[in-house]
């Protein structure tokens, strides 16, 4: 790669904070809304093409595909956090190790969840709420999706790290080509091969192999800041405590999200029958839209956290953590305005059932209320996993989406029906909100008072 198409890894600690945010942000941000259109075509495809009872034979993958997105956030996030502080800290040869050692990690993990999910696929799917009408849906989504899924951790793992070596428009490109085939391919396998839901999951995996291989062609070459060399594929304790402890706190978020998916599934279908379970996904998609925009923030402001923290410029990386913040803070705003004032709209772009629509249009009106403090809680946990403190960031992890929110889940519906399921969002949302700035206020006292001159 030529010098002039990559970021400078020394510009983190000397250009303007906007600057960086916007050169290492924008392209994640654009990066992580194609990764999330790969779902969105689908399940408007599905949802149009297809029929309300796939859209909730769709939702009741969620689950499936949170465990295989936890699995790869694991290690692309933890890989891509530990290689930002090792450039700062200018160990070259330590960030290509973690490159190595996550990419044989990805593999490994992987094949052991998806031969699992192969052996058990129909006793998995009926645990998390699948009917004897959504069950053909999601048994031929998944039978087709599976081998994709770990080309897809590949995939997103690399771009992490791709990304936080200082390529950050190469990461962007990369996720472009592979949602660009998906938009192409997904109505062609559907409609036009006639293959329904099994139809978009093999225009997912094909879209997923193309982008996979340019991101893997990129660290074959000798030329980037890192690259794929001999010795470095030896798996280390050091290396994979290191990887995991970092990468632990937004796995857990996808994990948590596939307990939670699984306890709001078979909460709805006794409350509300099959026609909620595909209100719920119509709800998750529209938010997880908004949640990629800010976690493609995070993804942007990590490197300049972690490089900055690495090399001792703390004033550097409060300035950044705060515009990031309020950058997130105004997305997640926006989203929770429209999911409050026009939710009826949002689920138009799904389905045509009325049924549905009413159904939708109810529960996401009602769970968006909180929606606006949800990307200060994301990047509050971006702060904590940057900087190396992976307890902290685990449980800030855990008290929005596990301490508070299933809880609520099990508590609010008894009291209130189907509205208690809607509910238990915004509440969590908000008491998760109060932990979190508490949190945020004295950890940055603590950095404030570390870095300060000592007087003489």
């Amino acid at each position: 790669m030529e010098e002039a198409k990559k970021a400078s890894i020394s510009e983190l600690a000397t250009r303007t904070i906007p600057r960086l945010l916007w050169q290492y942000s924008m392209p994640a941000i654009v990066g992580m809304v194609v990764m999330s259109l790969y779902n969105v075509i689908d399940r408007i495809f599905i949802g149009r093409g297809v029929g309300p009872e796939a859209i909730a034979g769709l939702a009741l993958t969620f689950p499936v595909m949170n465990i295989s997105a936890a699995i790869g956030v694991l290690i692309g996030a933890g890989a891509a956090s530990r290689v930002s502080i090792m450039l700062g800290q200018n160990n070259r040869r330590g960030a290509e190790e973690v490159l190595g050692n996550s990419t044989v990690l990805i593999i490994i993990n992987a094949l052991v969840y998806l031969s699992l999910f192969a052996i058990f696929l129909d006793d998995i799917l009926r645990l998390f709420g699948a009917s004897d009408v959504t069950l053909p849906y999601a048994h031929d989504f998944m039978l087709w999706i599976l081998p994709g899924m770990l080309i897809m951790n590949v995939m997103y793992s690399l771009n992490s790290v791709m990304r936080s070596t200082g390529y950050p428009r190469l990461a962007m490109i990369t996720m472009f080509i592979g949602a660009g085939c998906n938009v192409v391919l997904a109505p062609i396998f559907i409609f036009l091969l006639d293959l329904g839901i099994k139809g978009a999951a093999i225009a997912t995996d094909i879209s997923m192999t193309v982008g996979m291989i340019f991101v893997v062609a990129h660290f074959c070459r000798k030329s980037s800041t890192v690259h794929f060399r001999k010795g470095i594929y030896r798996l280390r304790w050091h290396i994979i405590t290191g990887i995991i402890g970092i990468g632990a706190a937004p796995s857990i978020i996808n994990a948590a999200s596939c307990a939670i998916n699984i306890l709001i599934n078979r909460t709805l279908v006794e409350l509300g029958g099959d026609l909620a379970v595909g209100a719920a996904g119509i709800f998750s998609t529209y938010s997880s839209l908004l949640c990629m925009i800010v976690v493609g923030l995070c993804q942007g402001v990590q490197p300049i956290i972690g490089y900055n923290y690495g090399a001792g410029h703390f004033d550097r990386m409060r300035r950044a953590f705060w515009l990031a913040v309020i950058i997130a803070t105004i997305v997640t705003t926006v989203g929770c305005f429209f999911g409050v004032a026009t939710p009826r709209w949002i689920a138009l772009a799904f389905t045509d059932s009325d049924l549905l629509l009413n159904v939708t249009a109810r529960g996401v009106g009602i769970a968006m209320l909180s929606f606006w403090a949800v990307g200060f809680q994301i990047v509050a946990t971006t702060l904590f996993q940057s900087i190396g403190l992976a307890g902290k960031s685990i449980f800030l992890s855990l008290i929005r989406q596990v301490i508070f929110l299933i809880p609520l889940l099990i508590i609010m519906p008894r009291a209130m029906g189907l509205d208690g399921v809607w509910a238990a969002f915004p509440t969590s949302d908000a008491c998760a909100t109060i932990v979190t700035v508490f949190m945020v206020i004295w950890q940055l006292r603590v950095l404030k008072h570390r870095c300060a001159p000592v007087k003489q």
